[in-house]
């Protein structure tokens, strides 16, 4: 009789004691748990990556060549975007891409949140070389859509073809090595017009292209390949933009600017071929000014009334 009253009582001190704890747990719990803990479960979202990081990753990317990435060193084009001031969001023109040495990262940068213009030359050219250009960089694109797809391609050829983007719509206007072929041409007033045109108030025009000495008088069709900043500034001007800024990031004090075959003498061209080829190797690409422009804001004017 004591044994069984003494299993019964052991069994209901046991019950109280799970309770007690139970309770003390579930009280502490509640306690020192965010308050979040008991309301509805939210779905946890990456960071988005800082511009710099996502420039960086375009340019170790695959969809780049390996002969691309081995020219960086003289091109610079992670410091070169950050002068220009490119961000991942932007509506970008790009003029006359070529084969798409710069299009490799701007296309895959701006894709998710921004957006490319590829201002290149128009199939009905009367110029073979423009057409075959063309057809290579066409190729280009449609051979990997997924990074590729999304890029537009507009038509610049001066004077006839000039609309790189619809009127007032890029955030940034970016060309390179491009202003000697213009003023070959007689078109670089044209085509400075044209970006401008292009350019949203406050947008930036972004230019590299072969310097010239500033004591050497500029050529107006520049046959050498080079051209001296005043002339590129004096340009800019014209066509209503401001100067900015200029950078160094390009610069090449190695270049003397004085070939048989102008700037195409150096590599990656090596037009004399074999000719001294370790020489202008050593001297390596082009001495280039890296310069930025602004299409300003209009002013606006209040206008007071006249006093009684």
């Amino acid at each position: 009789m004591n044994s069984l009253y003494g299993i019964k009582k052991m069994k209901k001190i046991l019950v109280v004691m799970s309770l007690s704890f139970g309770f003390i747990s579930a009280h502490a719990a509640d306690e020192g748990a965010p308050k979040s803990i008991a309301g509805p479960v939210r779905a946890l979202t990456m960071p988005a990556l800082d511009d710099a990081v996502l420039l960086k990753q375009q340019l170790a990317g695959k969809q780049r060549s390996v002969l691309h990435k081995m020219r960086d060193k003289y091109r610079h084009p992670q410091q070169t975007l950050e002068f220009f001031d490119v961000k991942a969001s932007m509506t970008v023109v790009e003029i006359w891409p070529g084969e798409g040495w710069y299009t490799e990262i701007l296309a895959p940068y701006l894709k998710d949140k921004g957006k490319l213009y590829a201002a290149h030359f128009s199939a009905d050219s009367d110029q073979p070389h423009y057409k075959k250009s063309l057809q290579v960089f066409a190729n280009k694109l449609n051979a990997q859509p997924k990074i590729y797809g999304k890029v537009e391609l507009t038509v610049l050829e001066p004077p006839k073809f000039l609309q790189i983007a619809p009127d007032g719509s890029a955030d940034r206007v970016l060309t390179f090595r491009n202003v000697h072929n213009w003023m070959k041409s007689d078109q670089a007033a044209t085509v400075f017009n044209a970006m401008y045109k292009a350019l949203k108030p406050g947008g930036i025009l972004g230019i590299v292209e072969h310097r010239n000495s500033p004591l050497k008088p500029q050529d107006v069709h520049a046959l050498s390949g080079y051209v001296t900043e005043d002339y590129v500034i004096a340009l800019a001007r014209n066509a209503g933009f401001e100067f900015l800024e200029k950078s160094e990031i390009n610069a090449n004090s190695k270049d003397t600017k004085d070939y048989p075959e102008g700037v195409w003498t150096l590599p990656p061209v090596l037009k004399l071929k074999d000719k001294d080829r370790k020489k202008y190797l050593e001297i390596g690409e082009s001495d280039r000014m890296t310069i930025k422009f602004i299409k300003p804001k209009p002013v606006l004017t209040t206008f007071l009334p006249e006093p009684f």
